[in-house]
């Protein structure tokens, strides 16, 4: 006859409070970039203006189901990117944006169809090595937030959306995948603005149309996908150049014919903040 213990007080204690595998656990790490990226944002497209003070680090808590440290850390993180300091005893507040000689890159810099390529022509160096480097160090929930944003671009495409926030959301995880933060961090200051379609409306002049354009853009995100699911980062980094340098290449075929028109949103776009990123030493 098999016996069975009986569990003790405090087992039966440790057993009930233990987590369900099923539910999924978020990573610290992850929950820094989630503040970080969401008060970022505020900032940027003006809704935070300088000298406004943020909330205060227990209502942060509240807002975004955190603890202290977590929320010290994503702080950090702004003051180090100049979009905030912290004066003791009083709270954190919303710089001022300033040229102080580093690195930046703003709306105005989108201003023309060429600005536009040229900042696609920095994408393509940066982040063909930002896939390979994700398909050789992702997790398994970094999969999983790709396959969302995917799931989400198919969506817009049903409609009638430009898709520009799953599309910008969708480099942003491949950014994440590498473990290393300055590739995600440099996402998050440029914002949804490199997008070209946010600049120009890509979508209405491509000769295949709005629908066509759409599918085939998401087909090469599929591809990028695939190889960093595969761990392939030397397939993962050519899909990433084949993707970035068709973007450039519509661009020039829609310049060189004189058919690129303003996106709509562009107007509105201007008014998004500097994205700035320190020089190295």
């Amino acid at each position: 006859m098999e016996l069975r213990k009986t569990p003790s007080p405090a087992e039966s204690s440790a057993a009930a409070s233990a987590p369900d595998d099923s539910s999924r656990v978020r990573r610290p790490r992850g929950l820094v970039n989630e503040i970080v990226e969401s008060l970022a944002a505020s900032i940027r497209e003006g809704r935070m203006q300088p000298g406004e003070k943020l909330p205060t680090e227990a209502e942060i808590m509240v807002r975004f189901d955190v603890s202290r440290t977590v929320v010290r850390e994503a702080l950090s993180r702004l003051q180090a990117s100049s979009l905030v300091e912290t004066r003791h005893g009083v709270g954190t507040f919303v710089l001022a944006p300033h040229d102080s000689g580093n690195f930046k890159i703003t709306a105005e810099d989108f201003a023309t169809v060429d600005d536009v390529i040229a900042v696609l022509e920095l994408r393509i160096s940066l982040e063909t090595e930002a896939a390979g480097l994700a398909a050789q160090r992702r997790t398994d929930e970094n999969l999983e937030a790709m396959e969302t944003a995917l799931q989400a671009f198919h969506a817009s495409i049903n409609i009638d959306s430009d898709a520009v926030p799953p599309d910008f959301q969708f480099h942003m995880e491949v950014a994440r995948s590498t473990g290393n933060r300055h590739f995600a961090d440099l996402m998050t200051y440029l914002g949804t603005m490199i997008i070209p379609r946010t600049r120009v409306n890509t979508t209405q002049n491509a000769p295949e149309g709005r629908l066509n354009y759409l599918q085939r853009v998401n087909s090469e995100h599929e591809s990028i996908y695939n190889a960093i699911r595969n761990q392939d980062a030397e397939a993962a980094r050519a899909a990433m150049r084949t993707h970035l340098s068709n973007s450039r290449e519509r661009l020039r075929k829609g310049k060189n014919a004189h058919t690129m028109q303003p996106s709509a949103s562009l107007g509105a776009s201007l008014a998004a903040t500097t994205a700035k990123v320190p020089l190295a030493a």
